[in-house]
């Protein structure tokens, strides 16, 4: 088997593993990464208006 596939499975594996046995654990841990994805498009967005110069907070 190629060494890609089999890191593959075995992340999938292990995603698998922890949402079965941590699942209150592994949903903070998705609310983490979700808000981090928010903060980083905010991010872009006000840079982008900066650019234009219509920079707006966002609420």
């Amino acid at each position: 088997m190629n060494l890609k596939k089999v890191l593959v499975l075995a992340a999938v594996a292990l995603v698998l593993f922890l949402l079965i046995t941590r699942p209150e654990e592994s949903a903070g841990a998705v609310q983490t990464v979700l808000g981090w994805l928010r903060e980083g498009a905010e991010s872009i967005i006000t840079f982008i208006r900066s650019l234009f110069g219509t920079a707006t907070p966002v609420a």
